[in-house]
């Protein structure tokens, strides 16, 4: 379930933050959000310089997730818009509550120049119940 999104705005251009919580066990795991991200491009994964690494983030592991190309923005069935040009930041939090899943997508330009204080908000997490 969405549970906050957020705009990032600067030079006419605008990126789209948004978090996602499903509760305990919902929302499928990382791998399968990651493939989910990934498949929201129109080009194949091989060719969107994507990558993830592991970390940690308030004491919770947490992957972070990028890739480059061709957004396809729109609702799940439903009609999708070509983004040329534009970068995914994604990172999963994950907690025995249940995983958070964080996704910012934009014009490349914009996330590339956003990305310091995207990987901040990340590592600010506490940890919690």
């Amino acid at each position: 379930m969405r549970k906050a999104h957020l705009k990032v705005a600067q030079g006419g251009q605008e990126a789209e933050v948004i978090f996602f919580f499903f509760g305990p066990g919902g929302g499928g795991g990382s791998q399968a959000n990651i493939d989910r991200w990934l498949g929201q491009f129109k080009e194949p994964r091989e060719e969107l310089k994507s990558k993830t690494e592991q970390g940690t983030a308030g004491g919770r592991k947490v992957t972070h997730v990028q890739a480059e190309g061709t957004y396809m923005s729109g609702m799940p069935g439903g009609t999708k818009t070509a983004q040329p040009n534009s970068m995914l930041l994604g990172a999963i939090l994950e907690s025995d509550a249940g995983n958070v899943f964080i996704r910012m997508t934009g014009p490349a330009k914009l996330v590339t120049e956003s990305r310091a204080e995207f990987r901040k908000m990340i590592d600010s997490a506490k940890a919690g119940n």
